[in-house]
């Protein structure tokens, strides 16, 4: 059997960019507003740094403004709400987003609550959540799950009807992966069933999926034995394996024994290069949502 198509995510969230160029130059053209968008970071993670730091640069590529507040790892819960609060209340600032993971001491759920649902691009607030789970098209989707979902649209996969496999019940990809695939709605409809690690039979479940998604965090996990002939897989995953011959000592890999897997499947994402792209092109989007539904 011939390797599977690779379902390019960069060439994509190219696709994703371009338009919200577009986009951001007629709000400045038609209503002389430029999209703005803050990040917050507290403490120094070095991950956190380069994440801010891409979707920063990317943001001017778009001509969206972007800010970032860095806060000292010992901020408090009540320092960071008052930031919040500020951003919240000032018009030039259309999209707020809290960098992820936060020092332990503070409490993610509160932190991301208290950003207005207006400006949460990031998709976590819980009014933005509660309407995807209804239906309700809520105002902004969580990145990496819409990024996934264009992904599948914008490669010509077919969704409605399809036996879906999410490996993962995590908050940010597994739980709003299958809500958004699950609408009764275009480009969705699909059969979804969400796996974890108290799940039985996961092989045998992986087997009967058209689309299998794999959202768990554990390095390639998904092996060619589990996957349908044919099968559609988008790894989500970002793990880190030891590499003595990499320069850091280490690489990152997916959730999927790719090589293997890519003997087997009809379509499978790259990684990197598949999903990664794409959570910041949805990001990106969203922002210039929100600027346009505030310009009303």
């Amino acid at each position: 059997m011939s390797s599977a198509r690779l379902i390019d995510g960069k060439v994509i969230s190219a696709q994703i960019h371009a338009e919200t160029k577009e986009r951001t130059h007629a709000l400045q053209e038609k209503r002389g507003v430029t999209p703005g968008i803050t990040f917050v970071r507290v403490g120094e993670d070095p991950a956190s740094q380069a994440y801010v730091r891409m979707k920063g640069a990317k943001a001017q590529e778009l001509g969206i403004h972007s800010n970032t507040v860095v806060l000292p790892e010992a901020t408090t819960q009540a320092e960071l709400l008052a930031l919040i609060d500020q951003l919240n209340g000032d018009p030039k600032v259309q999209g707020i987003l809290v960098q992820a993971p936060l020092p332990r001491h503070l409490k993610e759920e509160e932190i991301f609550s208290a950003i207005d649902f207006r400006k949460d691009v990031d998709g976590f607030h819980p009014v933005n959540v509660g309407k995807l789970l209804l239906g309700q098209n809520p105002l902004f989707k969580p990145c990496t799950p819409a990024g996934v979902h264009e992904l599948l649209v914008r490669s010509g996969v077919p969704i409605a009807g399809a036996e879906v496999v999410v490996l993962g019940r995590g908050n940010i990809v597994g739980k709003p992966m299958a809500a958004i695939l699950l609408q009764k709605d275009r480009h969705a409809d699909a059969t979804v069933t969400v796996l974890h690690s108290r799940s039985r039979n996961i092989p045998e479940h992986c087997r009967r999926a058209d689309i299998l998604i794999a959202a768990m965090g554990q390095a390639r996990f998904v092996k060619a034995e589990m996957v349908k002939p044919g099968a559609v897989v988008i790894d989500v995953g970002v793990n880190r394996v030891d590499d003595p011959t990499a320069k850091n000592g280490y690489r990152l890999v997916g959730d999927v024994d790719f090589e293997a897997v890519r003997e087997v499947a009809g379509a499978i994402t790259p990684n990197p290069g598949g999903v990664g792209p794409m959570t910041i092109a949805m990001l990106l989007s969203n922002t210039v949502r929100a600027a346009e539904l505030a310009a009303g």
